[in-house]
């Protein structure tokens, strides 16, 4: 059950880090998921760093989302500097 709930909740950081951050970002569902699982990983990283316990429920999904966002940023920036 912990596989299953770990896409949900990777679906739904995804989802709201997409939607939060300014522009496109055009990518599937199985990537949205893939992203909100990453960033699931980055803001805990954050959170341990900062001294904050967020290992479930709404802290440990407001961290997962500004994760993901992190990683948008950096994939944005990545591709800008492969573009020009």
């Amino acid at each position: 059950m912990g596989f299953i709930w770990m896409i949900i909740v990777g679906l739904v950081a995804g989802l709201l880090a997409r939607a939060i951050k300014p522009g496109s970002d055009p990518m599937g569902w199985i990537m949205t998921i893939v992203l909100g699982i990453v960033g699931a990983l980055v803001g805990g990283l954050l959170a341990n760093l900062v001294g904050i316990n967020a290992d479930g429920g709404f802290t440990g999904l407001i961290f997962s989302v500004i994760g993901a966002i992190i990683l948008l940023f950096a994939y944005e920036m990545i591709t800008n500097k492969r573009g020009v």
